[in-house]
């Protein structure tokens, strides 16, 4: 469960009558708790509690108690031995009428009526194991808010299906920001008079709500037509109350869908809901949910933390404002020039959704901006901030409504608190018709005439904020020498799980310039079009990426295309989790790369090691790997240029799986024709190596063919072999049926021995699972092999540092590490070995090999489970990683960023000490 589905649950709950016997039960099903957990408690099996009441192991005790008791009751549970016994995090006790709890851990408290428990939801969110806690308390209103919004918004759509439409869908949306403007005036005295917009429709609505419609749509009339205008237009009497509002957000048409009786009590509690409370910066992208049928199943997971974002915002620009005010003290000159430089500053998010990013920046320049007022003595005065100079692109057309709507309240809330309410309302109605927020493919769009670098006209005129153009463009304004800066989180999409349209995209924007641009995810896009733009105008930009495009394949696409433009990395967060309201925190883990062609002397690198520890490094450079460390790339080599084995790709049967044998079927075979048993040999694919599958294979010699046909079943596979080839697609393989005995690709036979390791693993191992055979196995084309290698390689390529090299450049499919042996082998760099050091390495891969065998028959798979993996195999890879290390450095590295820094020093050397090493695609054989 998420966030908006519990706090409707507990809501639901508190609204229903009271029973005292169903009550700790239907609470603890309110916060996500199985049938079969429920169940358990009731019969008494797993309930402990000796106070009567209902106690779940290692999370709530809860009593319900005789009526003026609670105090007491909540006492004899904190102090009960079972509560220590179960280590409970809370314990709840309530009579009916009252409701108290406390969090034995943090030592919180509440206590209020039962009817108003539900506001204290994110009291006890732990329960459902969501760890964002402290942010939805924060933001419990917009949590509240959202849930009933969509309740009201799917009721609707229940009686005018029509609206839910392509055709109307966009009507509907408008209708849903005209609600919640009305909403939020209401309860600021935008509206003048209590509860105004609610209580008129309460009012003047019949009770079964069959004018429910007309009554709303007359006050949407209302709050477009001029005063003097109302005569005339024939506003009746009791709308005449309501102020002009303008600025697009009530012209058109007022229709609006008819309510029923549910829709109307729905709309009713809205209301009743306290609207100042809302945060902008937040609400903003739960409430663009409501109104998209694939994102409302997961309704309050759309949750973007203020942290999160100025870890984005800060570095970009903010950082230095803050330290631009910091040095200049009291001096009214140096505050007036800060003042100046930022009210030309233009914050451009061109993938902006619900304008996140926008308000928050919006909010924080205008904090720094009161700072400077109050020290120059003029702490009333009106903002020089144009909110038109925070644009934005959405793709979305509710979405783009949502942002702009976001950012005026933004605006009003700002001047309320620098200001004052009296001057906030002064000047807050009408609202101005300019557009900032363009409807469109950003992707398509010209993001100069967006966001120009200099004031110019307005290329197409509107009179309507909230009915604009598709390529709505530039506001006049003057902001001559201002900067820019670009800042978002657009959507990641791998190319994989790109639709056409956006393959369409990716091509659109790097066709012209790379001819692998297939490999991109969809958020490269943007990198590459900051970069473009940023030619042209003062700023910089950063963007929340997934870490893909600082990885593996990726890199030498998209970066020479950025550092050609003269950009560099100014500053990076590495891989850290961008969370939502779900439970266990659930998120995708993400990158923020900020990017300037202004080149500073330091640039900072943020290092997340946990969710309350950020490490700040001040580094010379940063490079596409987000690593302090030359601007270099890494490039294939198609040759080992040192003693190391020569790593190749196994071998491709293309047989229609009549070369290979099942444990049985070679049991089988062996039993009626003793002589076949020398032409199978072990065949190792993906799945033999990492999950100890048995598979064996025909393995004939050319010389051998002769007397193979002569063993009936042999002659037979071989046959269909032949007629499998003749029917496929690639004339290559249709030419290789003259040769249907082999495997159709041969990449190498092993006279000795084979070290194997899978093409494609898991991100969650802690090492890389290659393993040693004998010279009688065939490879499939799943591994890569170094055949006849020395023992020592196999204590490099298990190693912890080729782990580490091997996710930082080779290619991801979905999250897995996808090997190259070109890319993640040839190019690995290894000191010069002495003979003693490969005494001792080869040692070490003996330790790994024996340590695996001490637990046979268990297969890879299970021994490098993370959380299973026996101490003895831990213990020999750490002295392997120990033996490994000091070769290096002399002794053990601190850490995985330690080891890559001097992974890219060495490898910088040896490219440059070989000159420009001879490279093919990412990833060839």
């Amino acid at each position: 469960m998420n966030a908006v589905e519990i706090e409707e649950a507990i809501s639901l709950l508190a609204d229903q009558r009271f029973d005292a016997e169903e009550f700790p039960f239907a609470f603890l099903e309110a916060f996500g708790n199985k049938a079969t957990t429920i169940k358990k408690l009731r019969s008494g099996a797993s309930n402990k509690s000796d106070q009567g009441g209902v106690l779940q192991t290692n999370n709530i005790h809860i009593k319900v108690c005789e009526p003026g008791t609670v105090t007491e009751s909540l006492r004899a549970l904190k102090e009960s031995p079972a509560t220590t016994k179960a280590k409970a995090k809370y314990v709840l006790a309530t009579d009916g009428n009252e409701f108290e709890a406390e969090d034995l851990i943090g030592g919180e408290t509440v206590a209020c009526a039962y009817k108003d428990f539900p506001d204290h939801f994110g009291f006890f969110l732990s329960l459902a194991g969501i760890s964002t806690v402290k942010q939805i308390r924060e933001n419990a209103f917009d949590i509240k808010a959202t849930g009933r919004l969509n309740r009201l918004y799917v009721e609707l759509l229940k009686d005018n299906p029509e609206w839910g439409t392509e055709e109307r869908r966009h009507d509907m949306n408008h209708f849903m920001a005209r609600l919640i403007f009305c909403f939020f005036a209401e309860d600021t005295d935008i509206f003048d008079g209590e509860n105004l917009f609610t209580g008129t429709i309460e009012q003047m609505s019949e009770r079964d709500s069959s004018n429910t419609h007309e009554v709303i749509g007359e006050l949407f009339r209302s709050m477009n037509t001029k005063f003097e205008e109302r005569a005339d237009a024939k506003i009746p009497r009791w709308a005449d109350k309501f102020p002009y509002v303008n600025g697009g957000l009530f012209s058109g048409s007022t229709d609006v869908p008819r309510f029923s009786r549910i829709a109307q009590r729905y709309l009713f509690h809205i209301g009743n809901l306290d609207w100042k409370m809302i945060n902008p910066d937040i609400f903003g992208s739960m409430i663009q949910a409501v109104a998209d049928d694939e994102e409302r199943g997961a309704l309050g997971m759309h949750y973007t933390s203020v942290p999160n974002i100025l870890k984005v915002l800060n570095p970009l620009f903010l950082d230095d404002l803050r330290e631009k005010l910091e040095e200049a003290g009291d001096n009214s000159r140096k505050l007036l020039n800060l003042r100046n430089r930022m009210a030309k500053i233009r914050v451009f998010d061109p993938a902006c959704g619900s304008g996140n990013f926008l308000v928050i920046a919006y909010k924080e320049m205008r904090a720094i901006e009161a700072e400077i007022n109050k020290r120059r003595g003029e702490k009333d005065r009106r903002t020089d901030i144009p909110l038109t100079n925070f644009r934005g692109i959405e793709l979305r057309d509710f979405s783009a409504e949502i942002a702009r709507l976001a950012l005026i309240i933004a605006e009003f809330q700002c001047d309320v608190l620098h200001r004052g309410q009296q001057e906030a309302l002064k000047e807050f109605l009408p609202l101005n018709a300019m557009n900032w927020i363009t409807c469109g493919n950003a992707l398509r769009l010209d993001w100069l005439s967006i966001c120009p670098p200099t004031g110019t006209g307005v290329k197409i005129a509107s009179d309507d904020l909230f009915e604009t153009p598709l390529d709505q463009a530039e506001i006049d304004f003057e902001n001559e020498g201002g900067e820019t800066y670009i800042c978002g989180n657009p959507p990641y999409a791998g190319s994989s799980k790109q639709t056409a349209d956006q393959k369409r995209d990716v091509a659109h924007v790097f066709e012209a310039h790379t001819r692998t641009w297939r490999s991109l995810d969809l958020v490269a896009c943007w990198f590459k079009l900051a970069s473009d733009y940023l030619e042209k105008t003062i700023g910089s930009f950063a963007f929340v990426s997934t870490n893909s495009i600082c990885q593996g394949e990726q890199v030498p696409i998209l970066w020479p295309l950025i550092y050609h433009r003269g950009m560099c990395i100014n500053f990076a967060h590495t891989s850290f989790k961008w969370a939502n309201l779900a439970s266990n925190n659930a998120g995708v883990t993400v990158v923020i790369v900020g990017v300037s062609p202004r080149k500073s002397d330091t640039k900072r690198l943020f290092q997340q090691d946990t969710d309350s520890e950020v490490e700040v490094r001040k580094v010379s450079n940063i490079n596409a790997y987000l690593i302090a460390g030359a601007d270099v790339i890494v490039s294939a080599i198609s040759k080992p240029t040192d003693d190391r084995g020569y790593m190749i790709r196994g071998n491709m049967a293309t047989d229609g799986g009549n070369l290979l044998l099942s444990e049985s079927e070679k049991a089988e075979l062996e039993r009626t024709w003793p002589e076949s048993s020398k032409y199978i040999k072990k065949f190792i694919g993906a799945q033999e190596l990492i999950n100890g599958l048995s598979r064996y294979c025909i393995w004939i010699e050319d010389d051998e063919y002769a007397s193979a046909i002569c063993i009936p079943e042999i002659a037979d596979r071989i046959e269909k072999v032949r007629n499998a080839r003749l029917e496929s697609t690639a004339s290559s393989t249709r030419d290789y049926a003259a040769f249907p005995y082999k495997f159709r690709q041969i990449q190498g036979i092993c006279n000795t021995s084979c070290i194997v390791l899978p093409r494609v693993t898991s991100e969650n191992r802690d090492y890389l699972t290659a393993d040693y055979f004998d010279s009688n196995t065939i490879v499939g084309d799943r591994n890569f092999t170094i055949c006849d290698a020395p023992l020592w390689n196999l204590a490099i390529v298990c190693s912890r540092l080729h782990w580490i090299w091997m996710g930082a450049i080779s290619a991801r499919l979905e999250m897995r590490l996808s090997y190259a042996n070109t890319l993640g082998w040839n190019t690995f760099p290894i000191p010069k070995l002495t003979e003693k050091n490969k005494e001792d390495l080869t040692h070490c891969a003996k330790d790994i090999l024996l340590a695996r065998e001490a637990h046979w028959p268990a297969t890879i798979a299970d021994l490098y489970d993370p959380e299973k993996m026996p101490d003895d195999l831990r213990a020999a890879h750490e002295r392997n990683d120990e033996v490994l290390e000091r070769i290096y450095i002399g002794r053990r590295f601190r850490n995985d960023t330690e080891r890559l820094e001097k992974l890219f020093e060495l490898y910088t050397k040896m490219t440059t000490k070989q000159g420009a090493p001879e490279t093919r695609k990412a990833g060839a054989q």
